[in-house]
C-alpha cells in the first residue's frame, strides 16, 4: 500500500492510502470464489480508467441505544378523485383522470358496480400495477360499510409493507417507531467501492427511514480476536470489506453508535477472551516484574547518587 495519492494504477482505500489495483483484483478474485453462487459476489468494471467494484455489503447492527423510526414514508399520498356528480357517493375510482382534470364516467355496466361479496373481502383486494396509488371502484353498498370503523385490510397492509423495508422480518408503526436492533443482526445495502463511510451510512439509514442522522453512527470492522477499527468518513466501506478478506467469522462490519463505539487495539483484544482468574495471574505476574523494575531501578539511581557524593567529598577535600 502506498501513502500518497493513487494514480490509475491504483485504487484509492482512503483519502492518504491506495492499493495497486492488480493486487485488488486478486483479492477481489478470491472473494468471489468465496460467495460463488451467492448474491454476495462483487462486480467490477472500468470507468475513465478507473476501477469500480459494485454489490451487496452485509451491516450488522451494534447499537445499545434505540434509533427512531420515520411515520410517514417519502412517497407522495394516493390522489383523491372527485365526486362524479352530486347524487354519486365520494368513493374512489380506478378510471384515470382526463386532461381536462373530471374524472372519465364509465359506461353503464352493471356487472362492474355490484357489492362486494364475502368471498371477496375475505381476500386481499385486487391492485391495479400499473396505477398501485388508485383503488378499484366500488358500489354504493360497499361505501356504506366503510362508514363503519374501518380496519385495517390484507390488501392495505400489504401496500404499507411496499413502503417500508424490515428489519429481521418486522414492520414497525407509531406504537413501535422507536426500536433497538438485535446485537449482531445482520442487513445489507448495495453500494460500490466510490462511497464513502459517509455516504454508506446514509444509504443505511435512508433504507430503513431512520430519523437519526448519519453523524450520530460510525462503522467499525471488529475481527474475531475482538480488535475492533473504526472506518473514517474518508475511507471505503466495500474496498474495505475486500481487504478484510470474505469469510464474516474473521471480521464483519458494524454500525454502532459514534460516541459509545471505541477502537480496540491488536495488543488489548488478544487478553478479551481469557478467564477472570487468567488474566488476575497476568496481572499478578505483571505487578512482581514491576516490583523488581523498581527495585532494580532504585538500586541503580542509589549507586548513582553515591558515587556523586563521593566525587563531591573529593572536589572539597582539593579546595
Amino acid at each position: 500500500m502506498k501513502e500518497d495519492c493513487a494514480p490509475s494504477s491504483h485504487v484509492p482505500i482512503s483519502d492518504s492510502k491506495s492499493i495497486l489495483k492488480s493486487e485488488l483484483l486478486n483479492l477481489l478474485k478470491t472473494y468471489n470464489c468465496y460467495h460463488e453462487g451467492k448474491s454476495f459476489q462483487l462486480r467490477h468494471r472500468e470507468e475513465e480508467g478507473a476501477l469500480v467494484i459494485e454489490g451487496l455489503l452485509n451491516i450488522a447492527w451494534g447499537l445499545r441505544r434505540p434509533i427512531r423510526l420515520q411515520m410517514q414514508d417519502d412517497r407522495e399520498p394516493a390522489p383523491l378523485i372527485s365526486r362524479l356528480d352530486a347524487g354519486q357517493p365520494s368513493c374512489r375510482l380506478k378510471e384515470p383522470l382526463l386532461q381536462g382534470g373530471t374524472a372519465q364516467q364509465p359506461g353503464p355496466q352493471p356487472s362492474e358496480h355490484r357489492p362486494e361479496s364475502a368471498s371477496d373481502s375475505s381476500g386481499p383486494l385486487e391492485e391495479d400495477e400499473e396505477t398501485p396509488q388508485l383503488m378499484r371502484t366500488k358500489s354504493d353498498a360497499a361505501c356504506v360499510i366503510q362508514r363503519r370503523p374501518r380496519c385495517r385490510t390484507p390488501g392495505e397492509t400489504q401496500r404499507t409493507r411496499r413502503h417500508r423495508f424490515s428489519i429481521n422480518g418486522h414492520f414497525y408503526n407509531h406504537k413501535t417507531s422507536v426500536f433497538t436492533p438485535a446485537y449482531g443482526s445482520v442487513t445489507n445495502v448495495r453500494v460500490n467501492s466510490t462511497m464513502t463511510t459517509l455516504q454508506v451510512l446514509s444509504l443505511l439509514l435512508s433504507k430503513f427511514r431512520v430519523e437519526n442522522g448519519p453523524s450520530e453512527f460510525a462503522l467499525y470492522v471488529v475481527h474475531e480476536s475482538g480488535e475492533r477499527t473504526k472506518l473514517k468518513d474518508c475511507e471505503y466501506p466495500l474496498i474495505s470489506r475486500v481487504l478484510h478478506g470474505p469469510s464474516e467469522k474473521i471480521a464483519r462490519i458494524f454500525l454502532m453508535e459514534a460516541d459509545l463505539g471505541e477502537e480496540v487495539p491488536h495488543d488489548v483484544a488478544q487478553y478479551i477472551k481469557f478467564e477472570m482468574p487468567v488474566l488476575d495471574s497476568f496481572i499478578e505476574k505483571l505487578k512482581e516484574e514491576e516490583q523488581r523494575e523498581i527495585i532494580k531501578l532504585t538500586m541503580k539511581f542509589q549507586a548513582l547518587r553515591l558515587t556523586m557524593l563521593q566525587r563531591l567529598e573529593q572536589l572539597v577535600e582539593a579546595k
